[in-house]
């Protein structure tokens, strides 16, 4: 596949980008929850391990990651490291706070960071007002409880810290369409295979003896990091970054749809209560209009001047 490949340009245009963003929110919480199943039997780093491993090994193929990484220039080279180095220490600190706290909280640590970024962009009464709506849905949703595991909580705050990062980062490499946006995907991610290499390989060994286990390491690889980083970019591609920010408030409402269908775990009236605030709070929201250069926008995706206009 090459940047100017229009394959997933044109799904990106007609897939409108919530129903991309609603993909990733589906497995965001899927891969995860299979993810702690496997703490037990690999140990935490070597989950971490798999996952990375196994979506660069998926993306390998058709993305060509070591041509992008060739062929880019000096600036994106700096793009596809430093989202490199953040997808590895996120899903790293992800995990070993995972191990140690509540999902709920660990939930509620990454979306404080995203309302920053959505504050930064939302510049009106309206989107500041769904914005409110929102963050008291998730407040009532997750029901949080504080921790005296400062551990567990340093490793809460930095995966928090890095999502906002894997939020500008990912909307910089979906700047030039979605095709092009996957293409470095897969370069950031076969360069956090490469930082991770030494992390989690002594504990991943541990799996290499089980068909069962290197096979479950790869779904958690295609669930957590194939599978939701490529809807990101194809909704990033599209959405201003401020409203994708906002966007993120539906996770702790998936998360309880997924436990009710899967885990038969049924909503009660608070999940309820908090879900409906999500909704009208996402609802609620404006974007803000596209900054287009010309009179005839470009077939596929907006442009650099877009993305980098709205925050």
């Amino acid at each position: 596949m090459s940047t100017s490949s229009p394959a997933l340009d044109r799904a990106a245009q007609i897939v409108p980008p919530h129903a991309w963003f609603g993909v990733s929110a589906i497995f965001h919480y899927l891969g995860p929850s299979f993810a702690v199943l496997l703490f037990p039997a690999i140990g935490v780093l070597g989950v971490a391990w798999m996952r990375i491993a196994s979506a660069a090994l998926i993306f390998a193929p058709f993305t060509n990651p070591w041509l992008t990484i060739a062929k880019a220039d000096a600036r994106t080279r700096l793009l596809l490291v430093g989202l490199g180095a953040c997808l590895a220490i996120m899903n790293v600190a992800f995990y070993l706070a995972l191990e140690r706290l509540p999902m709920s909280l660990v939930a509620a640590m990454e979306f404080v960071g995203t309302i920053a970024v959505a504050l930064y962009g939302l510049r009106t009464g309206r989107n500041l007002a769904a914005l409110a709506l929102a963050v008291a849905g998730v407040f009532v949703l997750i029901d949080v409880r504080w921790s005296a595991d400062l551990i567990g909580l340093g490793w809460a705050a930095l995966n928090g810290a890095l999502f906002v990062a894997y939020i500008v980062l990912g909307h910089k490499a979906a700047e030039g369409g979605a095709s092009g946006g996957v293409e470095r995907l897969g370069a950031a991610m076969a360069i956090a295979f490469v930082f991770v290499m030494p992390i989690g390989l002594l504990e991943a060994v541990k799996a290499f003896g089980s068909v069962n286990l290197v096979l479950a390491g790869i779904g958690v690889g295609l669930c957590s990091s194939v599978i939701p980083y490529i809807s990101d970019q194809l909704a990033m591609s599209r959405l201003p970054r401020a409203s994708f920010a906002l966007m993120l408030a539906l996770l702790p409402a998936t998360a309880a749809i997924i436990a009710a269908l899967v885990l038969a775990q049924i909503p009660t009236g608070r999940d309820i209560l908090g879900i409906a605030l999500v909704m009208l709070g996402v609802a609620a929201h404006k974007p803000a209009p596209s900054v287009t250069g010309s009179a005839s926008p470009p077939a596929v995706c907006p442009g650099p001047r877009e993305q980098i206009e709205l925050p």
